[in-house]
Order: structure tokens, then C-alpha cells, then sequence
């Protein structure tokens, strides 16, 4: 009699009541796995981005490390030339400066892009050339050499490029670094001796620099144990200036188609000529100062700068390295100039 008891242990309520109706949750939109991953990608990327804007600034204004590439004597199409190119970009430098004869053999309009834009047209702003793109700013810093006067007054030189200054000669500031380009060709209107326009305009833009390193680059080289036109011709004689005293840290040229370091009168002087036109014979007796010389391959020189070393680096086009100098900064005494002494920047 109590079966229905155990069937149902409940008091009887009535009957029972409809279930409540599950609310339903809409349904979720489902996402890949991975998709948080990519946005975290973007924000990185951004984020190092922005980074790199950062350090780029600073170090213009600050001194972080630059690389420069500089070539010498490379103005002619040939596969020296390109293999020449080649090595420098691999560097990925922010800047080219060349030390002359960037346009073989006369240094006319017809022969410059192929020479110059073919190789290096993505460094060159403006370019206007059919070889490719430019650069969004100039990051080409040329000098004259007697090849590219041959065109009366190296007309096409200036036409081809856009430089600072009254583009002969001129200066730029990249990091620590303060490179000052001069005209070392007897054509040039404003003279090439110490006392001439353009070197009382380097003397007192020396003095003006606030820059940790200050680099001077031209075309004929005062020292040199090169055949053709070393030190034992007198042809760049004119050239021997009072660097040293002007506190200069380092002197690039070309001209002889060879590679050279010499130390002398408290200064290190380089020959970098070996850009890919030609290779010249050496002298049998080195020029006193002479640490090393070469011209076995073309090959061109690298320059690494912070504010605590100068690093300049000789390599083959093949990538062998065949010299290096470390240099570190010079203490230097304040100089003040009166306004009226100054020579405008040209």
C-alpha cells in the first residue's frame, strides 16, 4: 500500500508545471586561433618602427653608428664597375661619397648615367635616369676630378647631380661626422690653395664644426706612391695643406689608381682609386709615411663612425679585407671667429 509513496516520494502538488524555457545565449563568433598573433605582429612592427625612427634621429643628431661607403676613380661601364657596386651595397650604407672621376672618359652628358645612375641611381635624389628608381633624398655625395672637367665647365657633373652648397665643393653633417668635399682641380674657379675662397671656406668651417669626426675628400692626392701621378710628379703638390693644424682627422683622395695608406705630419692620408675603371703600376720606393699599398683588385673603402671611434676599412670587390685603421677622437681647443671673418658657405 505504500508503493505509490515509494514511486514518488513527493508530496502530490497538482500536476506538474511546464519546464522553464532555457534562455539561449547567442551563439559565439568564432575566431582563428592565431588571429591575436597577427595583430600582435602589426603592433610589434609598429612599435619597432617606430623605434627605428627614433634611433635614425638620434643618431643624426647624437652620433650612433653610420656606414658610408666611398669609391674612387669608378666612372666607366665595366664589370669592375659592378662588381665594385656590388660590395657597397652589400654594406647597406646610409651614404656613397666618391672621391672624382665619376664619368669616364671626357665626362660628357651622353656617358654619365651609364657610368654613375646604372650603378648606384638608387643613393641619387633627384634621379632622372632610365636605370631605375631613385632615392627618396640624396644620400650621393660626389667630388670633381680632372676627368669630369674635361666637359667645359663640368657641366654635366653639375647638371647630373643635386649637391649642397654651390655643388663644387660643400659640406653635410651625418651622425658624429662632418664630411667637407673640395675641388682639388686647378679649373676650379675659387682656387685650390689654403689661401684661395674654397680653402679659407673649409679653414673656417673647420673651426665652426661641433662634429666628433671631420673628414675631407677630394680628388688629387698629396701623397701617393702611384706611378702615374704620385707624390714624384709634383702634379698634386698643390693639395698640401694645412689639414693638420685645421684640425682635420682624416684625408680621402684618388686620382692614382691604386690603394694607399700614409701617415704623415700628424694625420692619416688615404688613396682610394680603385673603383673599378683601371689599376695603376706602383713605384718601385714607397713615399715616406707609407704603411701600406696595394692594387692587386678593384675594391673600395668602408668608414664605420661613433662618437668613440673612426673605423676605415679597405676590401676587394671579392670581399677581402686588405686594411683597417681604428681611429679615436681628438681633443680640440675651442676657437671663436668674428662675424666679419667669416666666408659664407658657398
Amino acid at each position: 500500500m505504500f508503493a505509490d509513496d515509494h514511486a514518488n516520494p513527493c508530496p502530490d502538488r497538482g500536476p506538474p508545471s511546464a519546464p522553464p524555457a532555457v534562455r539561449r545565449r547567442p551563439p559565439l563568433r568564432r575566431t582563428h586561433p592565431l588571429a591575436h598573433v597577427s595583430l600582435l605582429r602589426r603592433l610589434l612592427l609598429l612599435l619597432l618602427l617606430l623605434l627605428w625612427a627614433g634611433a635614425w634621429t638620434a643618431g643624426s643628431i647624437h652620433g650612433a653608428l653610420i656606414t658610408a661607403g666611398c669609391i674612387g676613380d669608378y666612372g666607366s661601364d665595366y664589370l669592375s664597375t659592378r662588381q665594385v657596386a656590388r660590395l657597397v651595397k652589400s654594406w647597406q650604407p646610409q651614404f656613397i661619397i666618391t672621391v672624382g672621376d665619376n664619368n669616364y672618359p671626357h665626362g660628357e652628358a651622353s656617358t654619365i648615367d651609364r657610368n654613375v645612375g646604372q650603378f648606384y641611381h638608387e643613393f641619387i635624389e633627384p634621379y632622372q635616369g632610365r636605370y631605375g628608381t631613385g632615392a627618396l633624398s640624396n644620400r650621393f655625395f660626389p667630388c670633381l676630378g680632372n676627368h669630369d672637367w674635361l666637359t667645359a665647365d663640368a657641366r654635366p657633373y653639375l647638371d647630373y647631380f643635386t649637391l649642397p652648397g654651390n655643388e663644387r665643393y660643400y659640406s653635410f653633417t651625418r651622425g658624429p661626422a662632418q664630411f667637407f668635399c673640395l675641388d682639388s682641380d686647378k679649373r676650379e674657379p675659387d682656387g685650390v690653395t689654403p689661401d684661395s675662397v674654397q680653402g679659407q671656406w673649409l679653414q673656417q668651417a673647420l673651426q665652426r664644426s661641433s662634429a666628433v669626426w671631420r673628414i675631407v675628400y677630394f680628388h688629387h692626392a698629396p701623397y701617393s706612391s702611384g706611378f702615374a701621378h704620385g707624390t714624384h710628379t709634383g702634379e698634386c703638390a698643390h693639395m698640401l695643406w694645412p689639414f693638420q693644424d685645421w684640425g682635420v682627422d682624416v684625408v680621402l683622395a684618388g686620382h692614382d689608381h691604386i690603394y694607399e695608406r700614409v701617415h704623415t705630419n700628424g694625420l692619416v692620408y688615404i688613396v682610394n682609386g680603385l673603383g673599378g675603371d683601371s689599376r695603376d703600376k706602383l713605384i718601385r720606393r714607397a713615399v715616406p709615411g707609407s704603411v701600406i699599398r696595394f692594387s692587386g683588385e678593384f675594391g673600395a673603402l668602408r668608414l664605420d663612425a661613433t662618437e668613440n671611434y673612426l673605423l676605415l676599412r679597405f676590401f676587394t670587390w671579392r670581399g677581402v679585407q686588405i686594411d683597417s685603421v681604428r681611429l679615436v677622437p681628438k681633443k680640440r681647443e675651442p676657437v671663436v671667429l668674428e662675424d666679419k671673418q667669416l666666408i659664407p658657405q658657398p
